[in-house]
């Protein structure tokens, strides 16, 4: 079951919901748009590899935007701190978004009941696209869990900032 706007302010007031910081006028009949960071991770190596630390450069969006280039793959976070302990928050780009040829998050959109930090946003541009630091980029929707809640524990827990893959920390 999909939470309404209303559904979802009122779980906010209750703090089983978490956006911080929080405008009513980002609530949607049935989610919450949400705005991109200002910080910007590109990965540096030539391959890379999920068994270790990869390099990334750190960028941060200028006041006239940043450009991403098409074809090009970068890693931006929410301006957001979001997530529940009691819903399982699922991220996509704004319909207006994605219709420019970006994707905001290209897989991995549900997000654990209980993971509460800035998310990180898998950023695809299929044309040269400039983005802007608190643009409207996403929306979160909250849904009802079925059965017992295991909350999230795991190492992204608390990001602040876009964070780059950690899968070589993962048992092999």
């Amino acid at each position: 079951m999909i939470l309404t706007g209303s559904a979802i302010e009122l779980a906010r007031s209750v703090e089983t919901i978490t956006i911080e910081p929080f405008d009513a006028d980002l609530v949607n009949p049935n989610s919450y748009d949400f705005r991109l960071g200002r910080t910007i991770l590109r990965y540096t190596g030539e391959e890379i590899d999920p068994r270790r630390d990869n390099p990334v450069e750190t960028l941060e969006i200028p006041e006239d935007g940043f450009v991403i280039p098409r074809g090009t793959f970068f890693l931006g976070h929410t301006l957001e701190v979001m997530g529940s302990t009691l819903y399982a928050p699922i991220i996509r780009a704004k319909s207006s978004v994605a219709r420019l040829g970006l994707f905001v998050h290209v897989t991995a959109d549900l997000i654990d009941i209980g993971s509460i930090n800035q998310f990180t946003l898998q950023l695809y541009a299929t044309h040269t696209i400039r983005v802007f630091a608190g643009m409207r980029i996403g929306q979160v929707t909250f849904w009802k869990a079925q059965g017992d809640i295991t909350l999230y524990d795991g190492k992204y827990q608390g990001s602040v900032g876009p964070v780059a893959s950690q899968s070589y920390r993962d048992p092999t």
